[in-house]
């Protein structure tokens, strides 16, 4: 079991400071570094766990909370801007290849969610990434939303555009939800949202679950798979077969366009990669291995905390 210790840090992105933690194996010599992008309207504490096996693991890990949310500046707050994020992600791997405990060549994107299309497009704009994680990544919606009624679309696509308007005029967000029952107001619909939302928002999580939805009309025009025909470095994607977010006929087409492709099914939906212990340790397990094959590493020992 490796020892690690955790650090602060912070640092600057269009718009103002961003603050991270740097997980750092304790070992004298500069390691192969994990940045990693959280999911729409998501904080870097959903991440901690995943980053503790990394670091565990013999990697350093970089989690950050995007512009507007958690412990990063940015007003007005809860408020997905794609252009802004990915300004954070660039700025997030620079702030790990200054760092002296970092092999500035060796920095792995990982991202969640949204991250997962995050961590392919950076990636396929900085030739010195040595590989990506996208793990149940966005890669479009899907035409019908399992559970969501068609006037259930237009209540939520009506909230979207007067977020957006609002945003034009300067005035305050449109808050809703980001997870919710089936049939309320809310960017996701799940059954047992009550028991999601408390997994995520227990202990000292910076997540609200509440965002400006207007992100979503970015999101309609977001294309990761051309960035994934892009890439020039290994790529690893784990889908979740029962997933009605990120679905795996969407989401499965970044590795299938990606040179150096990978792709991994695991039982389960979306928020399984969230709340169960089983499934996050299995995926954590193959993505080390990953990591550790196209990075040459010799593989350690590797435990997972929950987070």
């Amino acid at each position: 079991m490796g020892q690690f210790t955790r650090a602060e840090v912070s640092f600057a992105s269009d718009g103002g400071q961003r603050s991270g933690h740097l997980y750092r194996p304790d070992v004298s010599h500069p390691v192969p570094c994990v940045v990693m992008c959280s999911g729409f309207g998501s904080t870097m504490d959903r991440l901690f766990g995943w980053a503790e096996a990394f670091a565990d693991a013999g990697l350093a890990a970089l989690v950050f909370d995007y512009g507007s949310f958690g412990r990063s500046e940015g007003d007005p707050r809860q408020v997905v801007d794609l252009d802004g994020q990915l300004a954070d992600v660039r700025a997030a791997v620079a702030c790990a290849r200054a760092n002296e405990a970092v092999d500035a060549d060796r920095i792995v994107l990982w991202g969640n969610s949204l991250g997962g299309a995050h961590a392919v497009t950076a990636a396929a704009d900085d030739s010195r990434i040595a590989a990506v994680v996208a793990q149940i990544p966005f890669n479009g919606f899907p035409r019908r939303v399992e559970g969501r009624s068609t006037a259930q679309s237009l209540r939520l696509m009506a909230a979207i555009v007067w977020d957006a308007l609002r945003g034009k005029l300067g005035l305050t967000p449109h808050y809703i939800p980001l997870v919710g029952e089936p049939g309320e107001g809310a960017i996701t619909n799940a059954a047992g949202a009550e028991d999601h939302v408390r997994t995520l928002s227990g202990g000292n999580s910076l997540w609200r679950n509440q965002v400006a939805p207007r992100g979503i009309l970015q999101m309609m025009r977001y294309r990761p798979a051309e960035a994934a025909a892009r890439l020039t470095v290994p790529l690893l994607v784990c889908l979740a077969t029962e997933d009605a977010e990120t679905p795996v006929a969407l989401s499965s087409q970044l590795a299938e366009r990606a040179p150096h492709g990978r792709l991994k099914l695991y039982p389960g939906t979306h928020f399984s990669f969230y709340t169960d212990p089983t499934t996050r340790r299995t995926v954590a397990t193959d993505q080390i291995a990953f990591i550790q094959e196209v990075l040459c590493l010799t593989p350690p020992a590797m435990r997972f905390t929950h987070g």
